[in-house]
This record gives structure tokens, sequence and C-alpha cells, in this order.
């Protein structure tokens, strides 16, 4: 059975930094897609980065060059590693995974994926950034 289970969330200023952890077992996936997303009240929910198996990494638009998603595969955790934290990135972050079964391309935004009845998803962890 495959858990996440995200921390390091928190309350910030605006221009702050934080590093969200997010510890998982039981995927043991030939090869997979890892993933962080945040929602925010009254929106949808938005993925922010993503990490191939191989270590390729994508980011939505909005926050390239702040945000670096990495993941140390000794210890199964991934992380979000965010900084120059603005008010509009306050929501609730979810890590999740999902077995790449085709030649699905591992980006946040790719529906194919994130749809997939096989993914699993986090509890999720408060970011609140205050300006």
């Amino acid at each position: 059975q495959v858990h996440l289970v995200e921390s390091g969330g928190g309350s910030v200023q605006s221009g702050g930094s934080l590093r969200l952890s997010c510890a998982t077992s039981g995927a043991t996936y030939s090869n997979y897609c890892k993933a962080w997303f945040r929602q925010a009240p009254g929106s949808e929910r938005e993925g922010v980065a993503a990490i191939s198996r191989d270590g390729e990494t994508t980011y939505t638009d909005s926050v390239k060059g702040r945000f670096a998603i990495s993941q140390d595969n000794a210890e199964n955790t991934l992380y979000l590693q965010m900084n120059s934290l603005k008010p509009d990135d306050t929501a609730t972050y979810y890590c999740a995974v999902v077995p790449v079964l085709g030649e699905e391309y591992c980006h946040p935004s790719s529906t194919t994926l994130w749809r997939s009845p096989f993914g699993h998803w986090g509890q999720g962890t408060q970011v609140n950034v205050s300006s």
C-alpha cells in the first residue's frame, strides 16, 4: 500500500523560503512521476512541479526560478524548496506519485497522468505567505 506524508508547511512573510518534504512508502514502480500540487480556497488544484524517475524536472510557469523539486531515492523522500515566496503561493500543498505505464511525459499539468486511477496523494500541508 502506498503512503505519502507531507511536512514542512507553515507561515512566512513575502520573500521568505520554505522546504516541503514528502515521505513516501510502498511506491515500488519501475517508472513513475512524482509531483507537487497546490490548491487555494475557491481555486482548482494546480500542478506546481514534477520529477521523473531519471530526475528530469518540470515546473509550472508561475514558480520557475523560485521553486525546486528534488528527490532522495535512498530515503524515499520528495522535496520542494520554495524561495522568494509570494502571497499568491498561499495554498495547501500536496505531493503525489503515479506510475508511468506508457510514453506519458512527466509534467505537473499532464492530465493523462494525474487523472490516472493508479495515482496516490498525500493529505497536504498548509503554506501561508503574508505580505
